[in-house]
């Protein structure tokens, strides 16, 4: 394990050509097996320091220099070049809570990121580089499963066998031929949710921790859309919809999946968010009543 010592730090920031004298720091919890530290310079900045395994964070690196030009993102500072640590711009505020409307930071995510998504060329699989699928079908079927799995009596077999069928429809092999399984795939964020959207002022000014995967843009956005329970409204969702560039489905198709990614957000609210559990059944009840 690396020497979490400001000695070390500054050492290791001068080795990079970094000349900013760190002198406080302190660990993050909530990492995976590695370590994190917020460490903040003689001149007031204030980076994030992480020390993970390669595999995780090269593609995060990758993915915020991708997307450096996004204001919603940290900026990189430094990287090993075996990837085995990764310093970027600490993005101050608080996650989850204070979000103000959903309306507001769907937009502002919409625009600021999600429309600057690019196309993952060298990708030979879907979903994400440690885990990879076949196809997107693959990707949908597993998560769909999983959210089965933690549901347990929450949402019926009917439920299930809905949400399966749907799935199975749109994104099967044979729906390439009518142009509706997605066959781009992007350098997703993969993780965007209220946990890592940081609000200041009740305004969405930064996203972290990214959990970078190859997929349609469709698939970051809906699951921003369903990472909280309140204001799952159609007309939440159209408003930032119709400000989604590259991405054209019928309103149909649209419902359909944001059914599907619903059931997948109430199974993860059951095992990781039980509180917010009656807000979800509110809004299946109010998802499966709208007409396609």
């Amino acid at each position: 394990m690396f020497e979490s010592t400001l000695l070390h730090v500054n050492a290791l920031f001068k080795s990079h050509g970094v000349h900013e004298e760190i002198v406080h720091m302190h660990t993050l919890s909530g990492t995976t097996e590695g370590l994190a530290l917020k460490v903040e310079s003689r001149e007031s900045n204030v980076y994030l320091l992480k020390f993970d395994d390669p595999a995780s964070l090269g593609p995060a690196r990758q993915l915020l220099e991708t997307y450096a030009d996004s204001p919603l993102l940290p900026g990189v500072l430094l990287a090993a070049a075996d990837d085995s640590y990764l310093a970027y711009a600490f993005i101050e505020g608080t996650t989850h809570f204070n979000r103000g409307a959903k309306k507001d930071w769907m937009r502002r995510l919409t625009q600021e990121l999600l429309n600057r998504y690019v196309r993952c060329e060298d990708a030979d699989y879907w979903g994400r580089p440690e885990y990879p699928r076949a196809s997107w079908q693959h990707f949908n079927e597993i998560g769909i499963e999983e959210a089965r799995g933690n549901l347990g009596s929450v949402l019926t077999d009917d439920d299930y066998r809905c949400v399966k069928q749907t799935a199975e429809r749109l994104f099967a092999p044979h729906a390439v031929r009518s142009g509706a399984e997605p066959t781009e795939k992007y350098r997703l964020h993969g993780d965007t949710g209220v946990h890592n959207f940081v609000y200041r002022e009740e305004a969405l000014v930064g996203v972290i921790d990214p959990s970078p995967m190859a997929g349609p843009i469709l698939y970051d956005f809906l699951y921003a859309f369903c990472s909280s329970p309140d204001e799952l409204n159609l007309e939440t969702l159209l408003a930032a919809f119709d400000l989604l560039e590259r991405v054209q489905v019928e309103r149909s198709r649209l419902i359909e999946e944001t059914r599907i990614q619903l059931y997948c957000r109430i199974g993860l609210s059951v095992k990781h968010h039980p509180h917010d559990l009656p807000g979800y059944l509110e809004a299946w009840n109010y998802w499966n009543t709208l007409s396609l």
